[in-house]
């Protein structure tokens, strides 16, 4: 069954291991927010490090996920001291799930902080596309669809919410509104 993959990458104005009260709250709120996501209709898995797996994005084990890889353009720390980044990649049913999950509740909530607590890179900060079967999306994977949306723009390869494409590659656009707004037109 085709699923949509969906990764975020994001650089933070200060490492995650600084104590000022801003990235405080950033890292804080990342459990709650992971909780309602998974717990969200639509939602399939998103990728952990390995059970017992401890340390930074960069040395653990993501199993089916694969190495844990970031944009070239990335230029701030790698070690538990200096990382500033926030990175997810995650599998959904379809696009309205995920953007309803994304777009609302405690997420939502997060988005409008997001520029207390993310520099402006001038880059997109998300990137959707399709896997087909049981193909299961890498880091790589969403560094390299990021780079695509980055330099070609919205396309069936790489998409963003608002200029989506359903799984044929004609363009969609998911309703904003009502009962029945779990498809997309």
């Amino acid at each position: 069954m085709p699923h949509l993959a969906l990764y975020t990458f994001g650089v933070l104005k200060s490492p995650l291991s600084d104590p000022a009260p801003l990235t405080r709250e950033f890292h804080d709120s990342a459990d709650a927010i992971y909780r309602a996501i998974s717990r969200h209709p639509g939602y399939v898995a998103h990728a952990e490090a390995a059970e017992g797996e401890q340390g930074t994005h960069f040395d653990v084990h993501w199993g089916p996920w694969g190495e844990f890889a970031v944009p070239a353009w990335y230029d701030k720390g790698r070690t538990a001291d200096t990382i500033a980044l926030a990175a997810t990649l995650s599998l959904w049913t379809d696009l309205r799930p995920a953007f309803d999950a994304i777009y609302t509740s405690l997420h939502r909530e997060a988005l409008n902080r997001r520029y207390d607590w993310f520099e402006r890179k001038g880059r997109p900060s998300h990137v959707l596309w399709w896997v087909l079967d049981a193909a299961m999306p890498t880091w790589q994977d969403g560094v390299s669809r990021l780079n695509h949306l980055h330099d070609h723009g919205s396309t069936p390869r790489a998409f963003t919410f608002h200029h989506s494409f359903a799984l044929g590659g004609t363009p969609a656009r998911i309703k904003e509104a009502g009962p029945k707004a779990d498809q997309v037109r």
